[in-house]
């Protein structure tokens, strides 16, 4: 029951992580979009872009080293 209850948690966390790569990305890249002068359709464009771009792998690997 504990192993079930620890794969539960470390997926919960897991799933955590990619949620907060991803407002992170998407904050990021509307900002720089806004900076260079795009309008809000384009930086919105611009944030889902960025959240694409993410190295989902990189964070499953990060994950599972802690």
């Amino acid at each position: 029951m504990d192993n079930t209850l620890d794969e539960l948690n470390s997926e919960q966390q897991l799933a955590e992580r990619v949620r907060k790569a991803c407002v992170e990305a998407a904050r990021e890249g509307f900002m720089d979009a806004s900076m260079s002068g795009l309008c809000e359709e384009g930086a919105m464009e611009a944030a889902i872009s960025a959240i694409q771009k993410l190295d989902i792998e990189k964070i499953v690997k990060q994950h599972h080293r802690k």
